[in-house]
């Protein structure tokens, strides 16, 4: 069974493939602090709970975004798991072509979200990814890696509004029933909520415009779903993208550790 890791800059990933399917996710806080011993209690207890071994793991493949944490990920799948895992960035082959000035600036995630768009979507392709940044990615007809945007995510963007602003309060993101809000909440749920719709709308028309060719857009992410049936925009919502290049990366890559 391989167990995939993919961190981002809130939350980090496990989940766990048996050869033909995904069997088990779950999410934990990233916390770059938190330790290889932390993670092998915790993943043991869940994998636990779903009637799983963790000698039962012969792989382990790792993207994150976060550097300082790769130790201690990497501590994880040696000391715990008994494996070397592959980590993303390090020598693992992608099998992808990266079409910007400095490859080496691409992103794990946006790589990794690439390769899972293009397995399962033909044609030009826009994944939007909303995490801690909301990022566009353009992803060619023949599967490379064109470029895009990186703009602040909409959890960034609430925290913020309450941190510079005195009177404004934390709140929870949801869909509001009007665009006009009758109180501060319901203005700022309005305004972030609608703000971003009109971002993703209005990012995807200029980059459709701009690349000239039919493109499929795919929405994938923590707080993706949140925009599902408020655009047409996006075309499909995906969340096992991510985990679905991960897959294909270390199937591309499994004699490394081998």
């Amino acid at each position: 069974m391989l167990l995939a890791i993919e961190q981002g800059n809130t939350n980090t990933l496990f989940a766990v493939h048996d050869g033909s399917e995904w069997i088990a996710q779950w999410r934990a806080a990233t916390e770059a602090t938190r330790t290889a011993d932390e993670y092998a209690v915790w993943l043991n207890q869940l994998m636990l709970m779903k009637g799983l071994q963790v000698s039962a793991l012969t792989g382990c493949i790792i993207s994150s975004v976060v550097p300082q944490s790769i130790f201690n990920l990497r501590n994880l799948a040696r000391r715990y798991l008994n494996i070397e895992p592959l980590v993303i960035g390090e020598n693992v082959n992608l099998g992808i072509d990266v079409r910007i000035a400095k490859p080496s600036e691409a992103g794990a995630d946006r790589l990794v979200n690439a390769i899972g768009a293009k397995l399962l979507y033909p044609g030009d392709l826009i994944v939007i990814d909303s995490g801690t940044a909301t990022t566009f990615d353009i992803v060619g007809a023949d599967g490379a890696f064109e470029g895009g945007l990186i703009a602040p995510g909409i959890n960034l963007s609430l925290q913020a509004l309450h941190e510079a602003a005195a009177k404004l309060p934390r709140i929870a993101i949801q869909r509001p029933e009007h665009v006009i809000g009758k109180g501060t909440v319901e203005a700022m749920q309005s305004g972030v909520f609608w703000g971003y719709t009109s971002l993703i709308e209005g990012l995807v028309a200029r980059i459709k415009a701009e690349w000239g060719k039919p493109m499929t857009v795919i929405g994938t992410g923590g707080v993706a779903s949140l925009f599902e049936g408020a655009t047409d925009s996006i075309d499909h919502f995906d969340p096992d993208l991510t985990i679905r290049g991960l897959l294909e990366i270390w199937r591309r890559n499994a004699h490394l550790t081998d």
